[in-house]
């Protein structure tokens, strides 16, 4: 028996989650929303720690703004970079086996090849830097951690991708989506699952690992095949990213190779479509 705290609670993963989470289990889980804990605090960050004495710290947190990230850079290093350290410091102090989650944006894009967890890594964005840097403090600080890096998240909850789609549906009857940036869509409850699963079993494999679905595509196959689960009837447009001027620069490649967690921990990866379909169908 033991606490759970996960921080970032209230995004999209934690609300995964908390859906996902059996009750009568071994572990009490606390969801955090950064309305009970601002993590680039170290007095509340320390309180929290104090207060629940948590065997794990599940670490949803981040700021994700990418484009935005280009302008505030002192925001996106505050929580991405050092409140990470913050958090793995005390979680050294406690003796709390943190679950980090991470990003394909620490790569480049340049790759042509499933990326893998020792791959050299190379940030072409703020956002991909501070978050990498964040993993850095972690793998300096301790040993018991699991930084799961992982791509193109969507679910039922909050804001996505696929709920952006289905809601731009009701207003248009044509789209134009990117073609040319390559990755896998995820699905939250599948990652959902597996950190439970980890928390479950205690393996004490700990390192970093990469996690997405199975299977490749682009944002435009994953948007024809949001329209298509869904049935609705949209003319989707393939158009170059050079078509969209945005200050951030995205990976052109961001396809993350699985085969050390499935090893690992012994698991199955659903194949994206499959898991796409089960959200549309849910939504």
């Amino acid at each position: 028996m033991g606490n759970v705290i996960v921080i970032g609670g209230k995004g999209q993963l934690g609300q995964c989650l908390q859906e996902k989470i059996k009750s009568g289990g071994d572990h009490d889980f606390i969801f955090l929303g950064s309305a009970d804990l601002d993590i680039t605090s170290d007095v509340q960050t320390r309180e929290i720690f104090d207060k629940y004495q948590p065997v794990y710290c599940i670490n949803c947190a981040a700021y994700t703004a990418v484009d935005q990230a280009e302008e505030d850079l002192d925001r996106a290093f505050s929580i991405n970079e050092f409140a990470v350290k913050r958090l793995a410091e005390n979680c050294l102090i406690y003796h709390t086996v943190l679950i980090h989650i991470s990003t394909d944006f620490v790569f480049n894009g340049d790759s042509s090849i499933p990326l893998t967890e020792t791959l050299h890594t190379s940030p072409v964005n703020v956002y991909g830097l501070s978050k990498l840097k964040g993993e850095q403090e972690i793998q300096e600080v301790m040993e018991a951690y699991y930084i799961i890096r992982t791509s193109w998240l969507y679910s039922e909850k909050a804001n996505n991708f696929v709920k952006t789609m289905l809601k731009l549906a009701q207003s248009r009857s044509e789209l134009t989506v990117i073609y040319d940036q390559v990755g896998t869509p995820t699905y939250a409850m599948d990652l959902a699952e597996v950190i439970i699963g980890i928390i479950a079993h205690d393996p004490k494999a700990y390192g970093l690992y990469h996690y997405s679905n199975e299977g490749v595509a682009s944002w435009y196959d994953f948007a024809k095949a949001v329209f298509e689960f869904a049935e609705v009837d949209m003319k989707v447009l393939p158009v170059a990213s050079s078509a969209f001027v945005t200050k951030a620069k995205r990976p052109h490649y961001s396809v993350l190779d699985k085969t050390k967690i499935k090893t690992a921990l012994g698991i199955e990866i659903p194949y994206w479509r499959e898991s796409l379909n089960r959200c549309v169908q849910n939504l």
